[in-house]
């Protein structure tokens, strides 16, 4: 199959371009850039005031199967992928059993290749079931296609464990991603830790649990010269961390999401919407303002959604037995679209770096540009589509999303991954 894009704004900083085209793919991969092209028996797609960019990438999502299959599979977290204009995603190993052998790696990759979306790139667990006491099997999994490694759900408590990890992970050319949580400092925790747990008169979470264990990790990534990733960064601290990291040069990453983002404690009133309720906790509205900086210097590298369904019994409940986190996957583009590139505040190209380029680095996949020769895993974006954030439009299994009820301008509206059209003109493919 064919198909022809036409009169499309590509934009590609990793090659330059930043212009209006034509760009035609045949088979898997992008056979021409140019102008005025034709192909006999293509199928055109209308680019006219759209822009085509590298495919998105996801690097931190969970698709909880094995295990918890009423809250997402591999098939429909593949499919809200798709909806919200991902090619790549990399699945978190928090599964039953969790993802810490290669079989369980070669379970996803099967999984995916069935579902016929989106490519699945699994991470495997740093530790055996992620209980922190011994090495998963590390070199197993990377035979298998395991992207990164984390124990994501929980921070590694032994400095000594997570130095043996780091050191073993790093002989394999694969990164650490981190949790960043001191779990004695943030038991029973269900809110940020000041104005929020006082006002909503619950435990709170304090932001020295999380930025403890990135300082730790950062000189454990100085001593083992292991690449470094944080997971989910949240405080305005953590992140100066980082940039000091980054200027000494040291090999370390991290990455932010839209609820982190966008909402802030302030957002939690008194109807305590449990779909406010994160892990790590939606901290105050000068760290939101510090993650939204950071996404514009360069400090941080990533855009992820740290995608987290769970079944409508597990959110509408009493806020501290409610289980942490949102879904996300179809609704971080529109919010980065409304709140950053559309008013002006974010680049075009700087977006295509923290939401393609950068995660695909940090999880060592091919480069994809939109050039000759390039997989054609590609993402078409509409500047101008509206969106109406409900349970009706998600295509996730939950519903579970802190923005129900938001209007949105901008959205993904069709895909190709191996230069198949997973989603067309916001449809997901059959």
């Amino acid at each position: 199959m064919a198909y022809l894009i036409k009169n499309v704004h590509a934009i590609d900083p990793q090659i330059g371009l930043d212009t209006c085209c034509d760009v035609l793919i045949e088979g898997t991969i992008v056979s021409k850039v140019g102008d005025s092209l034709e192909c006999e028996g293509a199928t055109v797609v209308d680019g006219t005031g759209k822009y085509l960019v590298p495919g998105l990438v996801d690097m931190h999502v969970h698709f909880r199967d094995p295990g918890f299959e009423y809250k997402e599979t591999i098939t429909t977290g593949a499919r809200a992928a798709t909806h919200g204009g991902f090619t790549d995603v990399a699945t978190m190993p928090n599964t039953s059993p969790v993802t810490d052998s290669g079989a369980e790696i070669r379970y996803q990759i099967d999984q995916a290749r069935a579902a016929n979306l989106c490519h699945v790139r699994p991470m495997g667990a740093l530790t055996a079931e992620q209980k922190g006491e011994a090495l998963a099997e590390i070199g197993d999994m990377v035979v298998e296609g395991a992207s990164a490694f984390s124990d994501d759900g929980h921070g590694v408590q032994s400095a000594g464990m997570m130095r043996t990890c780091m050191e073993y992970v790093s002989q394999f050319d694969r990164v650490v991603c981190a949790h960043c949580e001191v779990e004695s400092l943030t038991t029973n925790g269900v809110v940020n830790e000041g104005r929020a747990s006082t006002r909503l008169g619950m435990f709170g979470w304090p932001a020295l649990g999380e930025e403890l264990e990135i300082l730790r990790d950062i000189e454990l990534a100085r001593l083992t010269g292991c690449d470094f990733h944080v997971c989910h960064i949240s405080t305005a601290k953590g992140l100066e961390y980082v940039r000091r990291a980054k200027a000494e040069g040291l090999p370390v990453t991290c990455e932010v999401t839209p609820h982190h983002l966008f909402l802030c404690e302030d957002d939690i009133t008194d109807a305590y919407d449990t779909n406010l309720k994160m892990n790590p906790p939606l901290r105050t509205s000068e760290d939101a303002a510090a993650m939204r900086e950071g996404i514009l210097d360069g400090s941080i590298d990533c855009v992820v959604t740290d995608h987290a369904p769970h079944a409508a019994h597990e959110k509408d409940c009493e806020w501290e037995i409610a289980y942490f986190g949102c879904v996300g996957l179809e609704t971080s583009l529109p919010l980065m679209l409304a709140n950053m590139v559309l008013p002006g505040k974010m680049s075009w190209q700087r977006l295509i770096e923290v939401m393609a380029i950068n995660p695909r680095r940090l999880l060592r996949l091919k480069p994809v540009r939109i050039e000759a020769g390039s997989a054609a895993d590609l993402t078409l974006i509409d500047p101008n589509r509206v969106v109406h954030v409900t349970p009706e439009w998600l295509q996730s299994k939950s519903k579970n999303s802190a923005f129900l009820g938001q209007t949105l301008k901008g959205c993904a509206c069709d895909v190709f991954v191996d230069g198949r059209r997973t989603l067309i003109d916001g449809e997901v493919a059959s």
